[in-house]
């Protein structure tokens, strides 16, 4: 199957096979998995999940990638959806599909933030997830403190899954060429963080806000979370170090430490 990709859909379709049979490889889909590809394309991973795990099924906005799945897989084998993965609700889709459940693709660059987000803040009933990205989005996602990458991306991710990259994926794979190389990342999701914050919903919000200003202080970026709560900033040494300097259990810490500050109304814990 040969489509013509589509700029506004940000397709790069991956045409090495050899390629797709390692990612699979790495992916080592088992008969008890249930197994949720995110655009199929022409369905270069497709071929190789296909018949090796308990449900298969496929998801693209595009029209005719889906109608490429069909025609694929005419005995219904896989199940093909037409719409967007980020609009799936995975909590509906993993109670009406048994098995191990687990989310792969290939997916558009330009979009690559808000699916990992939309996995991890749906990650409960996810045992992993394994992505192409762009290599400096990787970075990113790897990244420790101290580094020009650490950001809220690596933060998340530590948090929230034990994240490792598998193997570089050079441009002439695609069709057509993306200017960057790519990474193969898989994401195994935690089923508790190693270091578990009191109120997730406010660590987020204080890990965003903090690098939002990251140039600034802890003691000054802060000021925008914490005055609105009416949380008076405690003297602690390490307000006085940027966010990229702070480690995630020294984050978690920080989370915890200004929930106590905050007026009983808002120190709730909440989970995420």
């Amino acid at each position: 199957m040969r489509l013509d990709p589509r700029k506004s859909l940000g397709q790069n379709f991956l045409r090495d096979d050899n390629i797709a049979r390692k990612i699979v490889a790495a992916i080592d889909p088992q008969e008890d998995d249930c197994v949720l590809e995110i655009g199929p394309g022409e369905g270069a991973l497709t071929r190789h999940l296909a018949g090796r795990c308990r449900t298969l099924t496929v998801v693209d906005v595009d029209k005719r990638a889906v109608a490429a799945m069909n025609t694929l897989f005419p005995d219904g084998s896989v199940e093909v959806i037409l719409g967007d993965f980020l609009a799936t609700d995975l909590q509906a889709f993993a109670g009406t599909h048994p098995g191990r459940f687990r989310v792969v693709g290939n997916i558009p660059y330009y979009i690559t933030t808000p699916i990992l987000f939309h996995v991890l803040d749906n990650r409960r009933p996810v045992c992993d997830l394994t992505i192409t990205v762009q290599k400096e989005v990787g970075r990113r996602m790897l990244a420790g403190p101290g580094t020009g990458d650490y950001g809220i991306l690596s933060v998340f991710c530590g948090y929230y899954a034990e994240v490792r990259a598998l193997f570089e994926i050079p441009p002439g794979a695609f069709f057509p060429k993306p200017g960057v190389m790519s990474l193969v990342m898989q994401l195994r999701m935690r089923g508790r963080p190693v270091h578990p914050a009191r109120d997730e919903e406010f660590f987020r919000e204080m890990v965003r806000s903090a690098f939002g200003k990251r140039r600034k202080t802890l003691r000054n970026s802060l000021r925008y979370f914490t005055a609105p709560r009416g949380i008076t900033l405690p003297e602690l040494p390490l307000l006085s170090r940027r966010p990229e300097e702070l480690s995630l259990s020294e984050l978690v810490d920080l989370s915890n430490t200004l929930l106590q500050c905050a007026p009983a109304q808002n120190a709730e814990p909440k989970g995420a």
